[in-house]
């Protein structure tokens, strides 16, 4: 399932993926999904699209 909420996305980077949110990890992935030509950041987008990355950076950013 994609997630398409915060709570969602928290649940499942948290207690699904055991993840811990942290500043430091947030600020992490927005430096990698920020960055369009970054290899990672597009094998994202071709897996899940243009609009779950925009959330994930939105979500990211509430960190």
């Amino acid at each position: 399932m994609i997630p398409t909420t915060l709570s969602e996305w928290t649940n499942c980077i948290v207690n699904e993926c055991r993840i811990n949110l942290t500043k430091e990890f947030a600020a992490q992935r927005l430096t990698v999904y920020q960055d369009s030509k970054h290899q990672e950041t597009q094998k994202f987008v071709a897996l899940y699209g243009e609009q779950h990355l925009t959330n994930i950076i939105q979500w990211l950013k509430q960190v």
